[in-house]
């Protein structure tokens, strides 16, 4: 699966930039939500969410690279949202966040900085849809891939088999046509692109590549 990061898309083309997307073979927009405290940038909030949710096809997959996750999972919700990560640095009650994300409705994501072992993850791994696995120091768009992102997919996906668990592994942070395919034999399920995809000369064929890249 690949989820398209609206991140490095033309903001001042965002209605065209929305439907190129809608046309294409991707399966979700990924939406990167940041603060300027957890991370240090700012990206945009509720007002733009509702738009883009007025106006995707396919479904909305927020990352909140936010402090306090917490207090906004009903906003994000009622904006449109799908799929919800949170950070496990952000979270001092971890369990409790992901059960409120999915008692209302979304599935529930745990993103973890390049830092954060996945081993970590084990006693909350039946209570998460999906893991983010921030293969870039989280904040900005266009870094250089962690090579040692590999070795975590491997672990975490050793971790869900163990744990017989149903927990997808996704995939953000330096995603291109070079590394998707040893990111899908890692044992990754979806990768997150932005720049690979924008700054492509054809976007959607790019995207076609990345999803068979498998």
């Amino acid at each position: 699966m690949l989820s398209v990061s609206l991140l490095a898309a033309d903001f001042g083309r965002l209605n065209e930039e929305i439907e190129m997307v809608n046309s294409s073979v991707a399966d979700w927009f990924h939406l990167d939500i940041m603060d300027g405290h957890f991370v240090p940038n700012i990206s945009y909030g509720f007002p733009v969410v509702e738009i883009i949710a007025a106006k995707a096809k396919k479904p909305l997959d927020a990352h909140l690279m936010i402090e306090k996750p917490e207090k906004y999972i009903d906003a994000f919700h009622t904006a449109g949202v799908h799929y919800l990560s949170v950070h496990y640095e952000a979270c001092t009650h971890l369990h409790r966040t992901l059960q409120h994300i999915r008692a209302t409705g979304m599935k529930a994501g745990v993103a973890i900085n390049p830092h954060t072992p996945v081993c970590l993850l084990r006693e909350v791994i039946h209570e998460t849809d999906f893991v983010l696995i921030m293969s870039v120091n989280p904040g900005f768009g266009g870094q250089a891939f962690i090579s040692r992102s590999l070795q975590k997919i491997k672990e975490l996906k050793e971790i869900i088999r163990r744990e017989k668990a149903a927990t997808l592994i996704e995939v953000d942070g330096g995603v291109n046509l070079q590394n998707a395919a040893q990111l899908y034999a890692a044992g990754a399920d979806i990768l997150v692109a932005g720049n690979a995809v924008f700054a492509a000369p054809n976007p959607q064929e790019t995207i076609i590549e990345l999803r068979i890249r498998n």
